[in-house]
C-alpha cells in the first residue's frame, strides 16, 4: 500500500507500480468541488483502463457520485468511513479481478444450494432449471421484484458448463437508452464526447461465459431492435468501431413484467420474446410460499450474528408466528430488510412480535401502505428514493441498504430518474 499526496505522483505511480485498487480522495487542493478529483480520475482510468477505483469525500454528493460512476470509478465511500465497510467495498473489487461485473463463479457440489426453501412451487422451479442449466438454451426468468431471479440466474450458470467462465449482471432498467450500445457492446476512445479510453461492453466482459439481463422488460424499443439483432447474428460492434465481433455467451433474462401483454400492447417486441424466451422460469411469490419464511428468516438472522457480531440473536416462537401471517409484498428482499432493521435497532438479542412490528410500520417498512391510486410505479419508486435520501441525509450506502439495493442498483436509479 502506498500513500500518495499529488496527482503528478499518483499518475506515475500507477505507471510503475501498476496498483491492484486505488483509493481515490476527491478533495485534495483548498477547493472542495471535488473537480480536482474527477480530474484526476479521467487521467487514471486514461493510463490504465481496467483499474479498479474507489471514490472518497467528505464532501459527498449524489451528483458527484454518479458523475464519477459514469466516468469509470467502481464505488463511492463518504468520509468519515465505516472501517468494515470500506473493506468491504475494496475487498468486492479485488475478488472482481478488476473487471466491473464480472464475476467468476466456483462450480460447487450444488450451485442451487443458495436457494432457500421446500415448498412444492419453488421446487418444481428448481428442478426445471437444474434440468435446463447443462444446456445452452437461452432462459427468461419471471416473478415479482425480490423473488430472487437473480439468484437462479448464478445457480443455473454455476450447473452448466460455462460455470469456470464469467456471470455478468446488467440491470437495463438503470440504463439510460443513450448508453445502452456503450454499456452492452462497449466503445473505442473518442467515439463520443468524453470517451476518453476504450471500454469494455456487458458482452465482451460475459465472453465464454453468461450474461444475466436483468429488468429486460424495462428496454426502450431502440434498444430492443439493438440486442435482438445481436442474438440473432451473434456478433455486435463496439462504438466507434465498423468490425463485427463475433460473442459467445449464454443469455438469461429477468423481468417482474408480463411481457405476454407487453407485445399485445406494441411494447415489447414478440420476436425478441421468443429469442429470450426458449425455456419460462416463473419464481413464486413468497406469500405462495409462507411455509419457507421461518427458514429464510432463521438465515438472514445467522448471516446478522456474524455480520454485527451478536452470536446471541434469535427469534422468539410469537415473532416466527407474526412472521408467517404476513403478506411481504416485497417478498424475500422486504423480509431481509425487516430482520435485518430489526436486528439494528434492537437493544436486547430476543427479538420478539412486537419489535418486527413496530419495524414493519415504521417510515422505512414495506410498500402496503404507501400506494395511493393515481401513481405509477415509476413515480412511487422516484418518490421513495427520494424519501430515503431525505431520511439518510444522502448518504448512499444507508439509502441502499434501507431499499434493499445494493449500492450500484441505487446509482442506476438515480441516474436513470435523474433525481
Amino acid at each position: 500500500m502506498r500513500c500518495i499526496h499529488y496527482p503528478g505522483e499518483a499518475l506515475a505511480t500507477v505507471s510503475e507500480f501498476r496498483p491492484d485498487l486505488v483509493l481515490l480522495d476527491l478533495n485534495f487542493t483548498i477547493e472542495t468541488s471535488g473537480r480536482g478529483g474527477m480530474k484526476l480520475l479521467g487521467e487514471l482510468l486514461a493510463a490504465q483502463p481496467d483499474l479498479p477505483v474507489i471514490q472518497m469525500t467528505g464532501w459527498a454528493t449524489v451528483q458527484l457520485a454518479v458523475e464519477g460512476m459514469k466516468a469509470g470509478a467502481r464505488d463511492f465511500i463518504a468520509k468519515p468511513w465505516d472501517n468494515h465497510e470500506l473493506l468491504n467495498a475494496i475487498k468486492t473489487q479485488l475478488d472482481k479481478g478488476g473487471v466491473a461485473g464480472a464475476v467468476k463463479a466456483t462450480k460447487t457440489a450444488d450451485p442451487f444450494g443458495a436457494i432457500i426453501g421446500e415448498s412444492p412451487a419453488l421446487h418444481a422451479v428448481i428442478d426445471q432449471a437444474k434440468r435446463v442449466a447443462g444446456t445452452q438454451a437461452s432462459v427468461l426468468i419471471t416473478g415479482e421484484s425480490g423473488t430472487g431471479k437473480e439468484l437462479v440466474a448464478e445457480a443455473i450458470h454455476g450447473a452448466s458448463q460455462r460455470a469456470e467462465g464469467p456471470f455478468v449482471a446488467v440491470n437495463l432498467g438503470g440504463v439510460p437508452e443513450g448508453l445502452f450500445e456503450s454499456e452492452l457492446f462497449g466503445h473505442k476512445a473518442g467515439a463520443f464526447t468524453d470517451a476518453r479510453s476504450d471500454r469494455k461492453g456487458r458482452f465482451e466482459l460475459a465472453e465464454g461465459g453468461t450474461l444475466f439481463l436483468d429488468e429486460i422488460g424495462d428496454l426502450a424499443p431502440a434498444a430492443q431492435v439493438k440486442l435482438l439483432r445481436v442474438l440473432q447474428e451473434r456478433q455486435y460492434e463496439r462504438l466507434g468501431e465498423s468490425k463485427p465481433r463475433p460473442t459467445d455467451v449464454r443469455i438469461i433474462s429477468a423481468t417482474s413484467r408480463n411481457l405476454a401483454s407487453m407485445v399485445a400492447a406494441g411494447t415489447f417486441r414478440e420476436d425478441l420474446l421468443y429469442r429470450i424466451n426458449l425455456i419460462h422460469l416463473h419464481l413464486p411469490a413468497l406469500h405462495e410460499r409462507p411455509g419457507d419464511i421461518a427458514r429464510l428468516a432463521d438465515h438472514f438472522l445467522t448471516s446478522a450474528r456474524r455480520r454485527y457480531d451478536r452470536p446471541k440473536l434469535k427469534l422468539n416462537p410469537e415473532a416466527v408466528s407474526w412472521l408467517r401471517r404476513q403478506p411481504f409484498p416485497g417478498n424475500i428482499r422486504q423480509l431481509q430488510n425487516l430482520i435485518e432493521r430489526t436486528v439494528i435497532l434492537s437493544p436486547v438479542d430476543a427479538i420478539d412480535a412486537g419489535q418486527l412490528e413496530q419495524q414493519s410500520s415504521g417510515p422505512s417498512a414495506s410498500l402496503s401502505n404507501f400506494a395511493p391510486s393515481g401513481i405509477t410505479l415509476e413515480q412511487m419508486e422516484i418518490k421513495m428514493i427520494r424519501a430515503a435520501l431525505a431520511r439518510n441525509a444522502g448518504e448512499i450506502t444507508a439509502t441502499a441498504r434501507e431499499l434493499g439495493l445494493t449500492r450500484a442498483a441505487l446509482y442506476r436509479r438515480i441516474e436513470k430518474f435523474k433525481i
